[in-house]
Order: structure tokens, then sequence, then C-alpha cells
């Protein structure tokens, strides 16, 4: 009973949601449809009256319900990941994977993978070797949001994030430079910026956040705040040191 209790948290926000964007298309009401039944089901389950619509699930009462929820489940994320409803697919992909469905937490955080890249591409088209710190701090951002939310073992992933490490270690590097910071000895920034790291895919986490603490400790006004920066000699509709 504990799974279905469980199951009703993941899918209510999920619904919520959903339901409240849904438009009139013929797909967004069977869609709807699919979820409200998940949802009847997981009351009748628990013992929950219906709701005042009076909407019960269709399944006989001697039929399985769990592959009905799943099912239903599956097409709920699916709708969600074209909405861009993402936080609601990572719950239930995390619900799945503690319930032991791990096959069907693997196709939605594939799906979730998929939308990540998708919608966060676009924000690493201007990535080059010469960053001011504000876009310095969005690459960093978006790689870390990339390595957070699309699977580990999504084909790409690692190298996408990676191809990215040289172009953003050699801006970090400007940033030194122009500040006369001196590099420690111990650092890999300038291995980093020369490519040093291309192959290495396992490592992508250590490097990025490597670059990520050099860049906080150099910029600290801009690792925890999100109003715009101001720097002597260096202005955010520049790419070039004045």
């Amino acid at each position: 009973m504990s799974v279905y209790l469980a199951l009703r948290e993941a899918v209510g926000p999920a619904i919520v949601s959903f339901s409240r964007d849904a438009d009139e298309r013929e797909r967004s009401a069977a869609q709807a449809a699919r979820c409200a039944d998940l949802l009847a089901l997981v009351r009748s389950l628990l013992g929950d009256p219906p709701p005042a619509s009076g909407h019960r699930s269709a399944l006989a009462p001697d039929v399985d319900p769990w592959p009905e929820m799943v099912a239903s489940s599956r097409t709920l994320a699916a709708a969600l990941v074209r909405r861009g409803s993402l936080d609601e697919v990572r719950r239930l992909a995390d619900f799945f994977a503690e319930a032991g469905e791990g096959t069907v937490a693997a196709d939605l955080r594939a799906q979730l993978g998929e939308a990540v890249m998708e919608r966060l591409g676009p924000r690493l088209s201007g990535v080059r070797n010469n960053m001011p710190p504000d876009e310095i701090r969005s690459t960093i951002t978006t790689l870390r949001e990339i390595l957070r939310d699309v699977p580990a073992d999504s084909p790409g992933r690692n190298a996408t994030v990676n191809s990215f490490l040289p172009p953003l270690a050699s801006s970090v590097l400007a940033v030194l430079q122009h500040r006369n910071i001196e590099i420690s000895y111990d650092s890999r920034i300038e291995h980093i910026a020369s490519g040093g790291v291309a192959k290495y895919h396992d490592i992508v986490d250590m490097s990025l956040d490597e670059l990520a603490a050099e860049f906080e400790e150099t910029c600290p006004e801009l690792s925890t705040t999100l109003r715009p920066w101001r720097i002597s000699g260096f202005t955010s509709s520049s790419s070039t040191w004045s």
C-alpha cells in the first residue's frame, strides 16, 4: 500500500501541472483522460473517495492495476516532457527507480535527458575562449545542469560537456591573468585549456568542479548572486578586455 501512496505523491503534482496547461486538442484530451484514470486508480487502491466528478477507473476489479498505472504514468511523463515540466518527470523517474521499475525509470530519464539537451543547447552556442565573467558563470551553470539532469549513461553526455571545457578554462585563465592572480602549482586550468582532458570523459565532473572553484574564488561576487556583475576594465556587453 505504501507504494501506491508514494505513486500518488509522485503523480499528483505532475497531473496538476499537465492539466493546468492542457489545450483543447484531441491528443491532450485523451492524455488528460488517462491521467485522470491513473489518479482514480491510486485513489481506489488507497480507499479514498472518488472526486466530485465521479470518475472511476474502467478496469475490472480483478485486473492488476499496476501495469495500467505504469503505462499511464509513462504517457503522462511523455506529455510533460513535451511541455517542459521536467521536474515532474524527474519525480516520476525517481519513484519508479525506488519501486524497482528500473526499465521504466531509465526510459523516463532518457526522455528527460533528451529534453534537457534540447533546452540547454542554445545556451552553449556562444561558448568561446574569451568569455566575460557573466558568460563564464552561465556556462558553468548550464554544464552543471546537463551533468545533473542528463543520465550518466546517455551516449555523448560526458563528451558533450568535455568539449566545452577547453574554451571555458581558457576564459577563466584570461580572467585570472587580467586580475594578476597567480595560478597555483597544482592547478590543472592550463592543462584543461589546452585540451588535456578531452579524452577523459570519466572525470568530466571533477574537471568542471575544478574550473568552477577557480572561477568562484576569483569572482566571488558572481558565485552566489544573480545581480549583474560590474568589473573595472570589462563590460558585460563586450567579449574582450578594454
